[in-house]
């Protein structure tokens, strides 16, 4: 995810970090060579077609239109995956809060936490492939990190492991059965998320959006410099790249934000997240904070 202050009038025109430009420009290149190519044949080779600024001037209201909305679902996507992971920050914390009130500090309260650290690393490993084996190992130590990757479902696994020990606790009298009933409800809290988070990876928008997109907006690109042969001039070009930038821009922007946990500079920071979890777990059970992640060249992971 992109942070960084409102860019200053003169950057705002360099900064490519976070910027779609480098997947779109060769189509805002091919765009304008096209133009220019026609421009070129209407004045001295043989006339060239000549198109109506208002015809094509609706054409491209109706593709706003649908990329506006393509847009707006592509978003709901992305912000709905960001709410997921925020509760379940929220969750870490008040599972920490619940083990404090009825387990107290000790032996169990520290391997409830250490494996639900273990659950939510890898969870982000299932979004998007980061290699966690390291850090579970650090939280849970080498036989429980084994046991939970070699599971076909690693996640899950953890959660299995923390409702296991929730039961020997209630068995052994260490927690009465309010604590048990309000521990096992918060436990559930995980695994609706990680569906959640599952919904959202494998059931992208309709690929009839993504086809009719791309297709409009080549075809809008393709006609609009018939279109500017009568009132551009010389700067057909110019104006061709520009709609190139808009259109292809918006339907770059809404295929990236379709996937918010791909590894990419504008998806969620699941890396970043994941410390704010540990972060909450170390002062819960006073061991020592680690840092939180700073955005490397504007981008938190």
């Amino acid at each position: 995810m992109i942070v960084r202050e409102t860019p200053s009038r003169w950057e705002l025109f360099l900064i490519l970090n976070g910027s779609v430009v480098p997947r779109i420009l060769p189509n805002i290149i091919g765009t304008a060579l096209w133009a220019l190519l026609l421009l070129l044949l209407d004045r001295y080779v043989f006339a060239m077609p000549h198109m109506s600024i208002g015809a094509i001037g609706v054409f491209g209201l109706s593709l706003s239109l649908f990329l506006s909305f393509r847009n707006n679902a592509a978003y709901e996507r992305w912000w709905e995956a960001r709410k997921i992971w925020g509760r379940m920050v929220s969750d870490v914390r008040s599972l920490a809060q619940e083990l404090r009130i009825f387990a107290g500090q000790g032996p169990d309260e520290e391997y409830i936490l250490r494996r639900i650290l273990a659950f939510h690393h890898l969870h982000r490993a299932q979004l998007r492939g980061d290699d966690v084996a390291d850090v579970v190992r650090h939280w849970v130590g080498e036989d429980a990190a084994e046991d939970f990757q070699t599971n076909a479902n690693a996640p899950n696994a953890a959660l299995r492991d923390i409702a296991t020990r929730l039961r020997e606790m209630a068995e052994a009298g260490r927690i009465d059965g309010f604590g048990q009933r309000a521990l096992a409800e918060r436990l559930a809290a995980f695994p609706a998320a990680q569906a959640g988070n599952e919904r959202l990876l494998t059931t992208p928008l309709p690929f009839v959006y993504s086809l009719l997109v791309w297709r409009t907006t080549y075809l809008y690109c393709l006609l609009l410099p018939f279109a500017l042969l009568d009132t551009a001039g010389w700067f057909e070009p110019l104006v061709a790249a520009v709609a190139a930038y808009v259109f292809f821009g918006l339907a770059q922007v809404t295929h990236e934000l379709e996937h918010p946990f791909r590894k990419q500079a504008n998806s969620v920071p699941l890396s970043a997240l994941c410390r704010v979890m540990e972060i909450s777990v170390c002062n819960a059970l006073g061991r020592d904070v680690p840092p939180r992640l700073e955005p490397v060249n504007y981008v938190l992971d």
